[in-house]
């Protein structure tokens, strides 16, 4: 006789006895079903010993249960609607990928989404053990304002055209294959051929900060050194692309150098930003809008600029911030497009926006 649980995986598309070979065989996971207004998603894991699940942003982390004395460990996990989140699964101090999902994002993350998330057709499935294609250009930018020595990778999508900084640049070589996407979007005709400059980060919280130093340094160190290596690459037409501080440090960068950004696509900005806020124990609680909203009140001229505004749907303390600065950034003159996607603050929601939004930067 089937158990009650046993009926429980079967509603997930699972045959066979929990921890047998026939269940193993069938095992795809994560799968949702319908449960309310939302989703119940089910986890598996196959091991000895005891897991958790931990959400990039969305969720607190989520033990895995133990199916009787089998090596079967799984978790349902309640998701709202439109939902799009990168896990890894926990297992003492390591952290893995999830085997039965061929969705990855770098060696030690997956990507789980609700199936009424909208799709991202240009990015790839991507398993946890596929090394990522690097661009060839490589460029050595090394001392200048900020210090040290970075590897700045570059590659024209579609032969090269505009220059599309992206801010965390490792994180869409490593973690997410924007090369692949971005070759994709230009040859379906979404996006015009472009050239894309990786930027890599030291310390976020120094250099996204609202401080003039790696702006001076784009536009006197780096920007010169793409021009001279060879690649196609249109740096009048600039769009810099930033996700969580990263946006932040776009925003200001179009505010305080408008004759080198007048193009920005920014998903999630940490527009709570002050210059005491991260001492503070909870940093959303201070002014709305935080340091951007207060140099906005100011009403600069950005009749120059244009700028798309994303953030996920799921980020409920962020969207007060966002909300009011890009009320304040149309109103100071500024062509605005304001979107939210199917995520909370994480890199797998901002993936669709970042495609989208540099088309749109463009047009």
């Amino acid at each position: 006789m089937r158990s009650v649980e046993e009926d429980t995986f079967a509603a997930f598309g699972l045959s066979g006895s929990p921890g047998s070979d026939a269940f193993w065989a069938s095992a795809r996971t994560p799968a949702s079903v319908p449960d309310g207004d939302g989703w119940v998603t089910l986890f598996l894991r196959r091991g000895s010993q005891a897991a958790s699940i931990e959400f990039e942003s969305w969720s607190e982390p989520v033990p895995l249960r133990r199916w009787g004395d089998t090596d079967c460990w799984y978790a349902e996990v309640r998701m709202p609607a439109r939902l799009r989140v990168t896990y890894r699964f926990l297992v003492e101090d390591a952290a893995y990928a999830d085997p039965f999902n061929p969705v990855g994002a770098g060696g030690d993350r997956s990507i789980a989404a609700t199936p009424d998330a909208p799709a991202q057709p240009h990015w790839p499935a991507v398993a946890a053990t596929d090394i990522l294609p690097l661009p060839r250009t490589r460029l050595r930018w090394a001392g200048g304002r900020l210090g040290g020595r970075r590897t700045v990778r570059v590659h024209p999508a579609g032969g090269g055209g505009p220059v599309v900084l992206l801010l965390d640049g490792d994180d869409w070589l490593y973690l997410h294959p924007a090369t692949t996407a971005f070759d994709s979007a230009v040859a379906c005709g979404e996006l015009p051929p472009v050239t894309l400059v990786f930027l890599p980060v030291r310390d976020r919280t120094g250099e996204f900060g609202c401080r003039p130093e790696l702006w001076e340094a784009v536009r006197d160190e780096l920007l010169p050194l793409v021009a001279e290596s060879g690649v196609p690459a249109d740096r009048d037409r600039l769009v810099v692309a930033g996700q969580s501080l990263g946006g932040l440090s776009a925003l200001y960068a179009a505010l305080e150098f408008p004759d080198l950004v007048s193009r920005v696509a920014c998903q999630s900005a940490s527009l709570w930003w002050t210059p005491d806020a991260q001492d503070l124990a909870d940093p959303l609680s201070g002014p709305v809008g935080g340091a951007v909203a207060a140099r906005l009140r100011t009403r600069p001229d950005l009749s120059g600029l244009r700028v798309a505004f994303d953030v996920g749907e799921h980020e409920t303390r962020m969207l007060p911030h966002c909300a009011l600065v890009e009320t304040l950034t149309e109103q100071a003159g500024a062509t605005v497009r304001v979107s939210r996607s199917a995520s909370d603050h994480d890199r797998a929601g901002w993936r669709h926006a970042l495609l989208r939004d540099v088309a749109w930067a463009l047009a």
